[in-house]
């Protein structure tokens, strides 16, 4: 008889290790505690995200945008939670495409792992041109239009990054130290002489004001939708660390963890230089300058290498989150291709790498196709830019909302037992998935009014697309098609039986 491990962090489908099991084993204990965060902090990417992002939420909510960024933190932090108690319940690299499936139904799970992959898919293009722009920028400043150049600069780092992705996550881990440690370094330092220069020194902005932050100047049509899908945007990546969670250490309880404090932090850091964008530039400047409004900035801030620094950090946050991205996309894939969704050659690894190298590979020729393709439209990097982010909000939007909508459900027996579940397990995560839901639907409504046909196409169009390896796979996937629901652990289940210890004094 095979023994089944009772591991509360053992993966579905890796319960029994068999023989012919160990195939689909990730790397166990690969990723710290600290790692976790360090994964989390970079999924989000905070310098690439002011660089490539501000200029279009300052343009969408104008004053609005600091409030922007608050009011769709807070909700996100709920879907934070969400993950990190769902977690607890089923450690698996698929995260929410096998909590959702188990919580709601498998094919929402499925469509919810579906739309993580096409958007982190459609981001390589997003992530890759950025990080060929700040090379050029870099060391051919005269080139910076170069669409073909910084194409394939792009890709060149993609691959890079692709290659430690395939070579283990001890590999993933140690680049990922070194990079965002920089990063964030950078980050602190200029926000400390960004607040020091807005309040001592004359500046080219509007003078800031608590009302930032407050409603009304999200009002108008439109704004904002338009505001909270760019600020999903914004904060996308953290949940990395849930797809970590096979190869994390004690991966139950800290790829959880790190996802909410990954959201604290990138928050404070999006704040303050959306913030500082606003009061020291003006808003011509923020403008013109959408593709390299950081570097501006730092020159603004630090004459003369302020502007190189900050290069250098949106240069390693963007390669940082080439990776992360890679990862989330190829840990959902090898979850789909081991309960037999998709081929179950994505489910996979490679033997002496404990990586899941065929989804891997796969996902690098994809992107590299696209990269082909954006440049063969002949579009601005801003053009294809705006059309990414914009796509990309939708999808995120629909697979956070079903995950707020899954802990819910997966938890409802003991909501009202505490305080803290009612508020931690229950009402923010159900903000949260409200809050993604109704942005979903309004934002979809909103690009068909104003004819942003190619927005829908790309962000709702392709999860409709996830209909299709649904009905192929449909009789081989049997066993996640009729998966077991999620179960409470015995000390949270209030319909469990008690204990034999707590009947019988005796047995003590």
């Amino acid at each position: 008889m095979t023994q089944t491990s009772s591991r509360p962090d053992a993966p579905h489908g890796a319960q029994q290790q068999t023989p012919g099991e160990q195939q689909h084993a990730l790397k166990a204990d690969g990723v710290s505690a600290a790692g976790s965060i360090v994964m989390a902090v970079a999924g989000s990417a905070p310098a690439y995200s002011i660089a490539a992002t501000t200029a279009t939420l300052v343009g969408a909510a104008a004053l609005g945008a600091p409030a922007a960024l608050l009011w769709c933190g807070i909700p996100m932090l709920g879907i934070a939670w969400a993950f990190l108690y769902l977690g607890r319940l089923d450690v698996n690299a698929g995260a929410a495409y096998s909590w959702v499936a188990r919580a709601l139904h498998p094919i929402l799970g499925f469509l919810s792992g579906w739309a993580l992959v096409i958007s982190a898919t459609i981001f390589m293009v997003a992530g890759a041109l950025p990080a060929g722009a700040m090379t050029v920028t870099l060391f051919a400043p005269d080139q910076a239009g170069n669409v073909p150049l910084i194409t394939g600069v792009g890709a060149l780092w993609f691959l890079v990054m692709a290659a430690c992705v395939l070579f283990g996550v001890h590999v993933t881990a140690r680049a990922q130290w070194i990079m965002s440690v920089i990063e964030v370094g950078i980050l602190i330092l200029f926000a400390v002489l960004m607040i020091v220069r807005a309040s001592t020194s004359a500046h080219a902005g509007p003078s800031f004001s608590w009302d930032w932050l407050g409603f009304q100047h999200l009002t108008g049509q439109g704004v904002f939708v338009s505001a909270a899908l760019i600020a999903a945007f914004y904060f996308w990546g953290w949940d990395v660390a849930a797809n970590l969670n096979e190869e994390t250490k004690d991966g139950h309880k800290n790829a959880g963890s790190a996802g909410i404090i990954g959201v604290i932090i990138v928050f404070l850091l999006f704040e303050i230089f959306t913030i500082a964008t606003m009061v020291i530039l003006p808003a011509k400047t923020i403008e013109n300058n959408s593709a390299n409004v950081l570097s501006v900035l730092g020159d603004a801030v630090w004459p003369g290498i302020g502007g190189k620094i900050l290069v250098i950090a949106v240069a390693l946050s963007t390669i940082a989150t080439l990776e992360t991205t890679l990862i989330q996309v190829t840990r959902t894939l090898f979850s789909m291709g081991r309960d037999h969704t998709i081929p179950k050659v994505f489910g996979t690894i490679h033997r002496r790498w404990k990586t899941p190298a065929f989804a891997t590979l796969i996902v690098v020729g994809v992107s590299i196709v696209l990269f082909l393709g954006a440049n063969l439209i002949g579009k601005t990097v801003g053009d294809i830019m705006t059309n990414a982010i914009a796509s990309i909000g939708i999808q995120i939007a629909f697979y956070y909302t079903l995950a707020g909508v899954a802990v819910v459900v997966a938890y409802r027996r003991v909501l009202l037992k505490s305080a803290k579940n009612f508020i931690l397990i229950g009402l923010w995560p159900a903000v949260g998935a409200i809050f993604m839901g109704v942005i979903f639907v309004l934002g979809i409504v909103q690009n068909f009014q104003n004819d942003a046909i190619v927005v829908n196409v790309l962000g709702l169009g392709l999860i409709v697309v996830g209909i299709v390896p649904i009905l192929l796979f449909y009789r081989k996937a049997r066993e996640y098609y009729t998966r077991r629901p999620l179960e409470l652990p015995e000390e949270l289940d209030v319909a469990a039986p008690p204990n034999i210890d707590d009947r019988d004094p005796a047995a003590r």
